[in-house]
């Protein structure tokens, strides 16, 4: 079974984003950090090069395979901010509608940037989700 690629990191998550080429993405980032920081109550861990997360949880698939992963976070790319664990709880299909721009995959939720948002919407869809992940979907 091939090994998770995205691991923790000891890069300071506040280094990373400040050096962010793109203004936008560099303050949507810092503002990011602080938000996930105060909602979860945990500090921010670099997975991999350009993920920002917090907290962990550990998965198990049927076919086996399994891994620790952050429970939620997210990455300033150049096309635009994607967060990660904020679309599977059972929250998110009620507060996706009210957030705002936003376009989602199987597991990731799209921004252009936070000012096409609603921020308490997204603060709850961080709440709302950061709780499944940690205590729904944890396995020990």
């Amino acid at each position: 079974m091939a090994e998770n690629k995205t691991k923790p990191t000891n890069v300071s998550a506040e280094e990373f984003l400040t050096a962010v080429e793109h203004p936008r993405r560099r303050a949507d980032g810092l503002e990011l950090l602080d938000m996930m920081r105060q909602i979860t109550g945990q500090e921010a861990v670099m997975w991999g090069p350009t993920i920002v997360g917090f907290g962990t949880y550990h998965y198990k698939y049927e076919s086996g395979r399994e891994g620790d992963a952050a429970a939620v976070g997210f990455s300033p790319r150049k096309a635009n901010l994607v967060l990660y664990g904020l679309t599977e709880g059972p929250d998110a299909d009620r507060l996706l509608p009210d957030l705002g721009k936003h376009k989602t995959s199987a597991a990731c939720l799209y921004v252009n940037k936070l000012d096409d948002v609603d921020r308490d919407v997204l603060a709850e869809l961080i709440r709302a989700g950061y709780r499944h992940v940690t205590t729904e979907i944890h396995s020990p």
